[in-house]
């Protein structure tokens, strides 16, 4: 659809949902509300309400940047793919030159608007969070299994990023939080992994799920991390970070996420493996939300 004004302006609001499709508002969205919740927690009770939003903002331009370019590198491999082959790239509504200037502006933009609204060592976390991404990451999924693990650090740094734009330093509830979101991406990844393996396998990427035929490597994988979960999130509640009720609520929530893991290792099927990629998405956001409430309560 086309608005079209005196001075011969036009907005194809196509175009813009395809930038938008092209900074993977999905997974942005889940970087910047961790990065919202690593702010809260390191900033206690003195929230600035400038700052939280300096952090929301330029996580979301790190991250839509990130994921511009992750497509712009991929975009001859998505196309072999049904799930990816209606992206704006391999469906040629936008021109690659388009998605790297989109990408590199986002990227660079969001950087340096983090260094100056927050302080030097979240910028610097917000780079190594990009370049571990597209320059470690992505590649490694066509070349190794151990891609995943890979990827679970520049998934992991956005609450780091948080906490340090409240504290300037990455203390251990920064790290605590890291490895939260770092053991979580594995079953939710990996169960995602598994329901499209064979779309991954034509295009020729070498990820866990492809190479592991049986699914034995990966449901240890998958129970392994998610039996981690546990003592890693009650570690918010030893140190101090947080008090009981978020013990008592992260504790039971992960136990109901052990359940589809341990489905998932019994039966090796992709019913099992949808319901463990559900139960990923209701984990992460229920765990925030106990954070939240305990944080009103205390």
């Amino acid at each position: 659809m086309k608005i079209e004004g005196r001075g011969v302006i036009a907005i194809e609001w196509t175009r813009v949902l395809d930038y938008l499709s092209l900074a993977k508002p999905e997974l942005t969205l889940l970087s910047v509300l961790t990065a919202v919740a690593g702010y809260c927690l390191g900033a206690g009770g003195s929230v600035h309400p400038g700052i939280l939003l300096s952090v929301a903002a330029g996580t979301g331009m790190v991250g839509g940047g990130a994921g511009a370019l992750n497509q712009y590198m991929e975009r001859r491999f998505d196309i072999l793919m049904k799930r990816t082959e209606r992206r704006p790239l391999p469906a040629g509504r936008l021109l690659p030159v388009e998605a790297l200037t989109f990408g590199t502006f986002l990227s660079i933009a969001g950087i340096v608007y983090l260094g100056l609204a927050t302080n030097v060592l979240t910028a610097f976390l917000a780079a190594v969070t990009s370049v571990t991404y597209l320059f470690l990451y992505t590649p490694l999924k066509r070349i190794t299994p151990w891609s995943t693990l890979v990827g679970g650090i520049p998934g992991a740094l956005p609450p780091v990023m948080g906490w340090t734009a409240a504290r300037n330093a990455a203390e251990p509830g920064a790290w605590i939080l890291f490895g939260i979101l770092f053991l979580w991406q594995m079953p939710h990844f990996l169960s995602l992994a598994w329901l499209y393996r064979d779309d991954y396998k034509s295009a020729g990427y070498r990820l866990l799920t492809v190479l592991d035929t049986s699914g034995e490597r990966t449901s240890r994988h998958v129970l392994a991390a998610t039996i981690g979960l546990l003592p890693v999130s009650l570690m918010l509640s030893v140190t101090g970070t947080l008090g009981w009720v978020y013990a008592a609520g992260s504790f039971s929530l992960g136990c109901l996420f052990l359940i589809p893991a341990l489905r998932l290792a019994g039966r090796r099927t992709n019913a099992g493996a949808r319901q463990l990629f559900i139960a990923s998405l209701a984990y992460l956001p229920l765990l925030m939300a106990m954070m939240a409430v305990d944080r009103l309560i205390s």
